[in-house]
């Protein structure tokens, strides 16, 4: 199964985009051979910031994206959101991808379920 999940809020200081992560590795989990898309947009693309420095017992959104990838999950950046913020692609992590609206739209169409966060 496809699952698409669109992250809007920041890393910090709400609990959406962590929690929609947490959904992420959850899917991964119990459906292995399904593929994770995560899309962050608006203040969300911040998530995928490199280097986040987070006290000791706190979770970190770099680490979170790292997962997804791990578990051969895709995450996409919508790259006007990248822009407006001033976040340029040397500066997000690995394996994480500056995207479009198109292809947002794409992976809307091929997904089997789209979850919201």
């Amino acid at each position: 199964m496809r699952h698409l999940l669109i992250l809007n809020d920041p890393p910090y200081g709400t609990e959406r985009s962590f929690n929609g992560l947490r959904m992420a590795h959850a899917l991964a989990k119990h459906e292995p051979e399904g593929i994770v898309t995560v899309f962050l947009m608006a203040d969300a693309v911040v998530c995928a910031k490199k280097g986040q420095k987070t006290p000791d017992g706190y979770y970190n959104m770099e680490r979170m994206l790292r997962r997804v990838l791990s578990a051969n999950g895709r995450v996409l950046l919508c790259g006007t959101c990248m822009d407006s913020r001033g976040l340029s692609d040397d500066e997000v992590i690995d394996g994480a991808t500056r995207s479009t609206m198109n292809e947002l739209a794409q992976a809307t169409l091929a997904a089997d379920k789209v979850l919201v966060f």
